[in-house]
């Protein structure tokens, strides 16, 4: 016999009961031609559980054509007439219209969803995002601070809400959210990573060194964790444990620009150009727009003795570069060669 899966779903979302929507859009997505909506549902109950990096996987499998946000539309308006003052309902639909860029009936959704259940935390957990994706951030953290209230467990409000302190420089404020979020889940690698990088903004090295390696020890994969490290290795000067995580992140992610462009300037510096050359052309390769490594070549080629070559290179890396004390670096090049 078979299953209405649709059906079913339909019931389970507007009883908000979100573990067999879940298990039942799982069922659903394994069958042939089932189209976008079974995808979608995961997306949403992924949303809710915190699950940003599989809710993002799924999100192609829901919304990869235009036809198929004209199925989703429809079926928002098949399940409106089920339950249209369910407010999990409301829920589910405001997070098609936040999906399908629609945020002004994203808000009214959520809103709804508010006044009809002033006790959920998601409804707060939605807007704040809609608010830090338009960089309103202090309503973004207003939003976030109301989710919690409802919920001081919402491990996914409380990485937010640090990341959205860490947005505005209140480092003080960002870091015991995520010491919560480590009490609450302790194998939250988010969790590690991210007090691990607004301890090193602190200027605390070597408990932000540790806390990547926690990160690393839950998801042993994660080529940014590595890259992040090595960074903080370079700051202490320990080059080569530096040099031995940025070869681990290119070694995951064999196009990660920065990683490439890492290992290049260690090269350069140990005045092996031509070893330093093939990274930067890496680098190049994965990230034309890589300022630092447009800037190596450029260093390269001058101590080839290739001046017009080394200043075309310095040129494009000065339009490139963002930051300021390095663009002053490159000036300076530019200043010698051009005497």
């Amino acid at each position: 016999m078979s299953v209405d899966y649709e059906h079913v779903i339909n019931d389970a979302i507007c009883q908000g009961e979100w573990d067999v929507v879940y298990a039942k859009a799982r069922q659903w997505s394994e069958q042939a031609d089932c189209g976008p909506l079974p995808y979608f549902a995961l997306n949403v109950v992924c949303m809710l559980r915190g699950d940003f990096a599989e809710a993002w996987k799924i999100y192609p499998r829901a919304f990869g054509e235009e036809a198929d946000v004209q199925l989703l539309q429809e079926w928002m308006a098949r399940l409106r007439v089920q339950g249209s003052d369910a407010p999990d309902f409301l829920l589910f639909e405001g997070v098609f219209y936040t999906q399908s860029g629609r945020m002004e009936e994203a808000v009214a959704s959520y809103e709804q969803v508010g006044a009809l259940a002033p006790h959920s935390p998601y409804p707060y957990f939605f807007l704040a995002q809609i608010y830090q994706a338009k960089d309103r951030i202090d309503q973004a953290v207003k939003a976030y601070r109301e989710a919690i209230k409802r919920d001081p467990s919402y491990v996914a409000a409380r990485l937010k809400l640090g990341v959205a302190y860490q947005d505005q420089g209140q480092l003080e404020m960002a870091i015991p959210q995520y010491r919560e979020v480590l009490k609450l889940r302790p194998d939250d690698a988010f969790g590690h990573t991210n007090l691990a990088c607004a301890l090193a903004e602190q200027g605390k090295i070597e408990p932000a060194i540790e806390e990547y390696k926690k990160a690393l020890q839950i998801d042993p994969h994660d080529a940014e964790v590595y890259f992040a490290l090595g960074g903080l290795y370079e700051n202490k000067g320990r080059l080569d444990l530096a040099k031995r995580q940025y070869e681990e992140a290119l070694r995951l992610e064999p196009n990660f620009a920065p990683a490439a462009t890492a290992i290049g300037w260690f090269l350069y510096d140990k005045g092996q150009d031509d070893f330093a050359m093939d990274y930067f052309s890496r680098a190049l390769k994965a990230n034309p727009d890589d300022a630092q490594a447009t800037f190596g070549v450029g260093r390269i080629y001058e101590e080839k003795r290739k001046p017009e070559l080394a200043v075309q290179h310095y040129q494009r890396a000065l339009s490139l570069e963002k930051d300021p004390d390095k663009k002053m670096r490159i000036l300076n090049f530019m200043d010698k060669l051009l005497g």
